[in-house]
């Protein structure tokens, strides 16, 4: 059988619709890619400053915002995207927003967990040497909670690549559109494609995601005592030695 017939024969793998459908594959893996990087931006947009205020406010806000995005992540999608119909209508914020609302758990959780294992003795440092508060936050907390935060960046994006496809009961799934419709049809070709461009999407963003965290934190690779940590405690000792030097 050639591959010209694979259409016609419903094949599985078939080369000839890779080239008769390249189009919808592109438009599909494009739309996939914009939906699902438009809802990771934002859900860290609006998960950073509920993951401040946790922290900061440990005892008041810590718990409401952990009981809120826990209970939205357990809301099914197909009840989530009726809830946020009549406010955005069938579009692509709909999902959008839902996917938002869904990576929220993840990103927050991951943000406190990174903020709360900073040292004390290293923030302490800090105030010792004139950092004020967001001095503190931007080149203490933030770079030493890194870690957690790109390991909970990288869950929710790989999750919302795979949510992406359920915003297809809408039409705006993107390679979820081609899955939908493929099974509708048993059409096998277009199931399997969708299925792999789905997980290479999948892969690639994890990879990129756990490049971009080499890449931002040095120390964790071969330069230990260069982090911003280091850095304030030899500070630390330094003013320690010279206030024991001026008393002596």
């Amino acid at each position: 059988m050639t591959t010209d017939d694979c259409l016609v024969a419903n094949d599985w793998v078939c080369g000839e619709y890779l080239r008769e459908y390249r189009s919808d594959l592109t438009d599909a893996t494009f739309q996939h890619l914009w939906i699902t990087a438009v809802s990771v931006a934002l859900g860290l947009a609006v998960a950073f400053p509920l993951a401040l205020a946790a922290h900061r406010w440990r005892r008041v806000a810590a718990a409401p915002v952990l009981v809120v995005t826990t209970v939205l992540y357990t809301v099914p999608s197909l009840a989530m995207f009726s809830l946020l119909l009549p406010v955005f209508g069938i579009s692509s914020w709909l999902v959008v927003t839902g996917l938002v609302l869904y990576s929220l758990t993840i990103l927050v959780r991951n943000l406190l967990a990174g903020l709360d294992a900073v040292p004390a003795e290293v923030t302490e440092a800090a105030r010792a040497m004139g950092y004020g508060r967001l001095r503190i936050l931007a080149a203490v907390e933030l770079p030493l909670a890194l870690p957690a935060l790109m390991a909970g960046l990288r869950i929710a994006t790989v999750s919302t690549v795979a949510l992406t496809t359920v915003g297809a009961i809408v039409d705006y799934g993107g390679l979820g559109n081609l899955l939908m419709s493929g099974i509708g049809s048993n059409f096998r070709a277009q199931v399997l494609a969708a299925s792999v461009l789905c997980v290479v999407l999948a892969v690639l963003a994890d990879v990129a995601l756990l490049g971009v965290q080499w890449l931002l934190t040095p120390w964790r690779h071969g330069r230990g005592g260069r982090g911003p940590g280091g850095r304030l405690r030899r500070g630390r000792g330094r003013a320690a030695g010279v206030r024991t030097a001026a008393a002596s």
